[in-house]
């Protein structure tokens, strides 16, 4: 059957209104805690009616630029992957010379850590200085693209 008067009215002018001892509802402990405590615990289901909302991340998000990113490769890497890239189809040789495309492997500068043992092409946006000097040493040329 549904109730149709609320249990309140039912116990006004009862002294305790249905809660027994009337000492029993002074403090917080009656309802689990002051304020928002218990909302992992025992007020779970009140967050998931309620304030759905309450954890996790909201608002904007700030714009992630990447314009001026550097990803650098070293000589001795290129050196020791020449012939890998050769065989993959990423780079291509002309005579003696073994010509690298930096960008199509996802680097934007050549750093010159290393030794160069090969004659290479190299095409990259930036060189660093030693770079260029340990290329050209090796019989290669660094191409700025």
């Amino acid at each position: 059957m549904i109730r149709t008067k609320r249990k309140i009215n039912k116990l006004r002018g009862s002294r305790s209104n249905g809660g027994g001892c009337t000492k029993k509802r002074r403090g917080a402990g009656h309802k689990g805690g002051k304020g928002k405590a218990g909302g992992k615990k025992h007020h779970w289901s009140w967050i998931v009616k309620f304030d759905p909302d309450h954890y996790g991340k909201h608002g904007f998000k700030r714009n992630k630029t990447t314009v001026n990113k550097v990803n650098p490769v070293n000589l001795d890497y290129l050196d020791d992957k020449s012939e890998k890239f050769l065989s993959s189809g990423k780079a291509s040789k002309e005579g003696d010379f073994i010509i690298l495309d930096v960008t199509d492997l996802g680097f934007n500068k050549v750093l010159g850590n290393g030794k160069l043992l090969k004659p290479l092409v190299i095409k990259s946006p930036s060189f660093s200085k030693s770079a260029e000097e340990k290329i050209q040493k090796a019989g290669g040329e660094a191409i700025v693209i």
